[in-house]
Order: structure tokens, then sequence, then C-alpha cells
């Protein structure tokens, strides 16, 4: 486990930088899931992105901030309709976040993002990409979002090789999602509303954005 994450931190430094905070939080019969901050620095050209909000390309000249989980891949994550649950074969992933920095409080989030980074051995789900993940409550204090929508991985943090029968670690970016934006997600599926964002030209790292128009 230790060798995992290891190597895990060290592709996160290698693809973000260094981080300039991080906390830990235990749960009861899980094991420690840490939450690192990293700042990029703004730049004078604000676009880039492989699509809205996914967490690759530059950032605009407010800067972005970046949360990501670490300790989530220590175990495979198993399906719960298996017999058992394998120590070493099933897929391996660690949770990331971009917002826009400096505007609202949202390193109020470290302790939910913790929260779904154990879901895995709490409640043993398998988290995917166009999967959802609801929190019950704001990400942060007067955040519009309590859920988030999981993106496809890749385009910030690059999967990281294990030795065989392991699977690669896969670093999922967290798209938020509004109450309603959650709703109707759940009946029109994860490409339709991502389509929406699209569509509207939405950023999703903007920490106060509204609800994309569903009509």
């Amino acid at each position: 486990m230790a060798e995992v994450l290891a190597l895990v931190e060290d592709r996160l430094r290698a693809a973000l930088g260094e981080p300039d905070a991080r906390a830990s939080v235990t749960f009861l019969g899980t094991d420690r899931i840490e939450v690192l901050r990293f700042h990029s620095a703004g730049t004078a050209s604000g676009g880039g992105d492989a699509g809205p909000g996914d967490g690759a390309g530059d950032a605009s000249a407010s800067g972005i901030v970046r949360y990501a989980t670490l300790g989530m891949s220590a175990q495979p994550m198993t399906d719960p309709a298996a017999g058992f649950a394998d120590p070493v074969q099933g897929p391996r992933a660690e949770l990331l976040l971009s917002v826009r920095a400096g505007v609202a409080d949202t390193d109020e989030v470290l302790r939910p993002l913790a929260v779904l980074a154990a879901s895995p051995q709490v409640e043993g789900v398998v988290v995917a990409p166009g999967g959802s993940l609801d929190l019950g409550g704001p990400l942060w204090s007067g955040a519009p979002f309590q859920s988030v929508l999981v993106a496809e991985p890749g385009g910030l943090v690059a999967d990281l090789e294990l030795p065989a029968p392991m699977e690669p670690v896969r670093f999922l970016p967290l798209l938020p999602m509004t109450p309603n934006e959650a709703a109707w997600k759940r009946v029109h599926g994860a490409q339709a509303l991502h389509a929406r964002w699209l569509d509207h030209e939405v950023d999703l790292r903007d920490p106060l954005r509204r609800s994309v128009r569903l009509d």
C-alpha cells in the first residue's frame, strides 16, 4: 500500500507541482485519506481546456486551485456483487477537483473529498467515469453543488501504471453539479449533461456558477 501511494504522490507532483497544503482524514474502519492542494499560477490566456472544467489546459488570470485525494488507490475497488474483495486486482483511482482560486472558500471541500474517496471502502462503491457521487450537503459553505459527475481521466494527470497484475491508477476529475443538473443527469445521462455544458460554454471551474439551462 505504501509503495503504491508513494508512486501516486510522485505522479501528482510531476503533473501539478508541489502541494501548498494537505490534510488527512481517517474514518472508522478505513485507511487514512489525504487531500493535497495545488495552486496553478494564472496566465494571460484563458482557453485551452479539452472540455469544460475537466481540469486540462491553461489556468485563467485568476489562477486555479486543484485538490487531489491520496489514499483511495491503496486498495482496488470491488464490485459489491462480487463474492470477495480481491486485495490485488481491480480498478484503482484518485479524485481531482479544479476550481477558480479566490472566488469562494473552497478549502472546505477537503473533508467532503475525503468522504468521496473513502466511499469504495465504506460503501463498496466502484467510482468510474459517467457516474455521480452525492454528498447530501454542499461541497463547501454556500456552494450551489451537492454532488459531482465523474469525468474521464487522462486530461490532467496521466494514468499510473503499476506492476502486474495490479491495474493502473486513474486520476478522475470531478465536475460539480447543481441539484437540478444532478436530477436531469439521472434521467438523460452523463453524456447529455456534458453536451449541455459544452453547448452553453459553462465554466465548470467557477465555484459560484448557476445551473445550465435544462429546458
